[in-house]
């Protein structure tokens, strides 16, 4: 059975959640430095201590993305829930 229009929209949603452990992974990624806090396997010269950190910058970019639309996903579905929309 369809909710009213103007019905409650729960706080916490799916999308929210996805959206937070996005932007997590690559701070606890980044926190957690016992785990990359190495000199081998070396890429090209470089030590796996730098690569590593450097390989996080588009990664975390990608993670950002993905919680910006999921947010964004979640604003629509709130803005179609108020208006009596189905999601």
């Amino acid at each position: 059975m369809p909710e009213p229009a103007g019905a409650a929209v729960p706080a916490v949603t799916p999308e929210r959640v996805l959206a937070a452990l996005a932007l997590l992974v690559p701070i606890v990624a980044m926190l957690w430095v016992s785990s990359y806090d190495k000199n081998d396997p070396a890429v090209a010269g470089v030590p796996f201590f730098y690569w590593y950190q450097l390989l996080w910058v588009p990664a975390s970019a990608v993670f950002t993305v993905a919680a910006y639309l999921l947010i964004n996903r979640d604003e629509k579905a709130r803005k179609a829930a108020r208006k009596g929309g189905a999601r």
